[in-house]
């Protein structure tokens, strides 16, 4: 899954920039450089659910830290 499908997935630009507490320009940014970790964390679970499993924490760079439970 690529950003933009994220960003989709999650409800568009605005809708992930109130999720993540940042400014929708901040998000459109993301489409070209990524989504900082600390925003996949934080919207990771939420992704997982509305992806219908496309999407895992997994995917996420130390995961098992975060999640250990997931292991």
């Amino acid at each position: 899954m690529n950003t933009t499908d994220i960003i989709q997935t999650l409800g568009g630009t605005f809708s992930l920039a109130k999720m993540c507490g940042v400014t929708p320009p901040a998000v459109s940014q993301w489409r070209t450089n990524g989504i900082p970790v600390n925003k996949l964390v934080l919207i990771a679970i939420q992704l997982e659910r509305k992806s219908k499993g496309k999407w895992s924490r997994k995917e996420i760079p130390n995961w098992q830290l975060i999640w250990p439970r997931l292991k």
